[in-house]
This record gives structure tokens, C-alpha cells and sequence, in this order.
């Protein structure tokens, strides 16, 4: 392997560099998700029961207890339960501009990687067949006959850099559409839970004036 990287070029360096970062960025981002729950079915049906029953204390100490994007998205709101409807989705929408770079944190390195090592790539294996070709000139030049595996051999060389740059993009790029899936998915649960708590806190109000 390790000659194979030095056959490669010093292309290989910055493949592999991309292929150490592109690694990194796949586990820390795995690990947040991880520690996300978005069945949270349970925690919010005890929020809003919370709140149509006028404790909003206990449910902002629920939202305290279990922080994660979505109810830190919910507190914002609930610390404004007693103004109008705008202001409160005005907060939640605040908090979410908080809490959604959060959740794409690093995203734009992923995809960024995923574009650029295939590049690197075939950069390597156009560098690679101008000094083979210039290899074969030289020998032409001097000796009159160009020996076929001498061609061979430097082309395949050269194609290294591009097999190591698709094998670091591939998985990177699998990676970067499945955290955006799960960042959509998130989104829209939270997008959900807002719209639920704002029907709730305007049937308390409704009841109350009643």
C-alpha cells in the first residue's frame, strides 16, 4: 500500500489528507445525530400537556432537562406564552436560526471534499501521463524504440491518483446526502412541533377567555 501511495505522486498527499478530514467530519457528525432523538413523540405530547393545562414552568423545565434542537426551539417559544401568536412563532423561527447551522455544521467541508479529491484525482493522472509521455519521447529520441511495457507501466501509475480520489469521493459523497436526509428530517419535525405548540397555546387562550 504504502508503495503504491509513493508510485501515486505527491497527489496522493492531499488525497489522503482529504480522505483523514472527509473521515473526521463523517464520525462527529454521526456521533451528534446519534445523540438526537426524533421519535420524541412521548416528550412533546408531555410538553403540550404541560402547557394546556397552564404549567408552562414545568414544560419550560422539561425542555431544560432534555436540550436538543427541537426543544430549545420550544422554550424560545414558550418564554413568550403570554404575547401575541406572531410573537411567539417570531421566536421559534429566531431560535431555529440558531439551531438549524447547528445541525449542517460541517456539511459544506463534506461536500466540498466530495467535489474536489476526484479532481485531485485525475490532476494526478494527467501529470503522471505527461511525464510518461515524456518518458517515451525521451527514449525514442535516444534509443529509437519505445518498449510497450514502459508505457504500460507509467500509465498505470498515473491512474492511481484517480482510483485513490473516487475511492475517498464515493463514501464522502454517500455521507454528505445521508446527514442532509437527516438534517431535513429533523427540520421538518421541528417545523412541526412549532405549528402543534402554536395550536395549543392559542386553544389555551381560547379556554381561558372563555
Amino acid at each position: 500500500m504504502v508503495e503504491l501511495i509513493i508510485k501515486g505522486g505527491w497527489l496522493m498527499a492531499p488525497i489522503i489528507l482529504s480522505s483523514v478530514l472527509s473521515l473526521t467530519i463523517m464520525i462527529e457528525r454521526f456521533i451528534c445525530f446519534v445523540r438526537i432523538r426524533l421519535n420524541v413523540t412521548e416528550l412533546l405530547n408531555e410538553i403540550f400537556s404541560y402547557v394546556k393545562k397552564n404549567r408552562i414552568k414545568e414544560a419550560i423545565d422539561l425542555c431544560v432537562k432534555n436540550p436538543s434542537y427541537l426543544t430549545n426551539i420550544l422554550k424560545a417559544g414558550l418564554f413568550h406564552y403570554d404575547q401575541s401568536k406572531e410573537i411567539v412563532k417570531e421566536s421559534m423561527e429566531n431560535a431555529s436560526l440558531y439551531e438549524v447551522p447547528r445541525l449542517e455544521k460541517n456539511l459544506n467541508f463534506l461536500s466540498t471534499l466530495a467535489h474536489i479529491t476526484p479532481l485531485l484525482g485525475l490532476l494526478g493522472t494527467v501529470v503522471g501521463l505527461v511525464k510518461c509521455f515524456v518518458v517515451i519521447e525521451q527514449k525514442a529520441i535516444s534509443v529509437g524504440v519505445v518498449n510497450p511495457s514502459d508505457l504500460a507501466g507509467g500509465i498505470w501509475e498515473a491512474l492511481l491518483t484517480t482510483a485513490a480520489g473516487l475511492c475517498v469521493a464515493i463514501p464522502t459523497f454517500l455521507a454528505y446526502n445521508y446527514f442532509v436526509h437527516k438534517v431535513n428530517m429533523y427540520i421538518l419535525a421541528a417545523e412541526r412541533a412549532s405549528t402543534e405548540l402554536l395550536e395549543v397555546l392559542a386553544e389555551r387562550s381560547y379556554s381561558n377567555e372563555i
